[in-house]
């Protein structure tokens, strides 16, 4: 048997832009309307449009595939494609094995069927035999979490729900391969980290996963290959961390090409210890180096460096000058280069860096550079919000009140052991 679970060889992929008219109904009037504008009737040179250009990859067994890029870069086309809900124009795909995917959050759900009677629906759409769906059952159903609510038409769950129902029928199918797409985002935080686990779990059999999602820490922390799609093109494959790192580079926002400006920032890096990166442990040691090119005389300047969260909420701020540097000037062509140092005591959670020029006295912004997408921060111990006051319990205790007399916790436990 081959090593290869999943491949995609030399995949195109063509929509047409604007209305498709299906009946003659709708043909006449639009046809009618062209004559009066004098249109052509047909422009397919400008109503066609590639959303996939030449993809080629494959993911072997027991490997985990993650695809990252903006809004419209073509990764949803991809898992269509894969998943047989499209075909490609040209090129070819090959899945070996038993294929389940979780693409929408209510793929094979039937809106009146309560969420016990979906599971067999669902579960039969990926192909596991009704001997097969009751003899999991019981284990879909408590991966879910839903419980309390399994035999209720799923018209009323939630988006949380739904996801939580789709993935645990999806994981449960025993495929050789799973698809899993940014559906995850709608759980909380502690069925998203469930369902990370179970997909390690699955990987750890043999499976082959292929992830795509924004959430980019968890990409880099499960993925063993990742993919940069920029415009249905792939422009670049490698280690999660390297792609991550390019796919930030790529979205800041650039004062360059703006001549008016009379400084732009013209570098960014977020290092750790280890080198330049997008994760983090709470706690942990971040430096971030700024660099700045004046293109004018430009005096009593600041560099701002703040953080917002996922809400784009401002949750840290400070600046060169605010920490006791004072500001400085540059003349054309001369350049202005820095370091933050700072302990990353976020809670759990992704948070977007933003670097700023700024003149105080004025109140005036010279330049901004905001990250493509955000760092992440993950900790030990579960906290929740936007900081970690490293908390811990110095002290428990439970009194219970016995025949009249309080005995603690502690007291009760050594009598039973006795």
């Amino acid at each position: 048997m081959s090593d290869v679970a999943l491949r995609m060889e030399r995949v195109y992929k063509k929509f047409r832009k604007g209305e498709v008219y299906n009946s003659l109904r709708d043909l006449l009037p639009a046809l009618t309307g062209k004559m009066f504008r004098q249109q052509e009737l047909s422009e397919k040179d400008k109503r066609e449009f590639w959303a996939l250009r030449d993809i080629s990859f494959e993911v072997k067994r027991g490997e985990a595939l993650g695809i990252i890029g903006h809004n419209g870069a073509g990764k949803s086309t991809i898992l269509k494609i894969l998943s047989r809900i499209m075909k490609p124009t040209t090129g070819s795909i090959v899945v070996n094995g038993r294929f389940s995917a979780l693409i929408e959050v209510s793929a094979g759900f039937h809106q009146d069927l309560t969420g016990r009677e979906n599971i067999f629906l669902n579960g039969t759409i990926l192909g596991m035999t009704r001997r097969e769906i009751e003899s999991k059952l019981d284990q879909i159903i408590a991966f879910s979490g839903i419980e309390e609510f399994i035999d209720t038409p799923v018209k009323r769950y939630s988006s949380g729900m739904y996801a939580r129902l789709g993935f645990s029928v999806a994981a449960h199918v025993d495929p050789e391969v799973l698809i899993v797409d940014e559906v995850l985002s709608v759980g909380d935080y502690v069925f998203q980290q469930k369902c990370m686990e179970r997909m390690k779990e699955v990987t750890r059999t043999g499976t082959a996963v292929l992830f795509v999602s924004h959430n980019l820490r968890s990409i880099a922390e499960f993925c063993n290959g990742c993919l940069l799609l920029e415009h249905g093109r792939l422009v670049m494959s490698g280690s999660p961390n390297d792609v991550i790192q390019r796919y930030m580079n790529s979205g800041r926002i650039v004062g360059r090409q703006d001549e008016s400006k009379p400084v732009v920032i013209s570098e960014v890096r977020i290092r750790s210890q280890h080198g330049e990166s997008v994760r983090f442990e709470s706690g942990e040691t971040a430096w971030i180096d700024v660099e700045l090119t004046a293109r004018r005389t430009c005096t009593k300047m600041a560099v701002v460096l703040f953080f917002t969260d996922e809400s784009y909420y401002e949750v840290f701020n400070t600046s060169t000058e605010r920490l006791g540097n004072g500001n400085f000037s540059l003349d054309p062509d001369d350049t202005f280069s820095c370091s933050f140092e700072l302990r990353l005591n976020f809670a759990n959670g992704s948070f977007r860096p933003v670097v700023a020029v700024y003149r105080y006295d004025t109140e005036t912004l010279l330049d901004r550079w905001e990250s493509a997408t955000c760092i992440y921060v993950g900790s030990a111990t579960d906290v929740r919000g936007a900081v970690n006051c490293f908390p811990q319990v110095v002290r428990h205790e439970v009194v219970k009140a016995t025949a009249g007399k309080s005995k603690t916790l502690t007291a009760i436990l050594s009598e039973g052991s006795e």
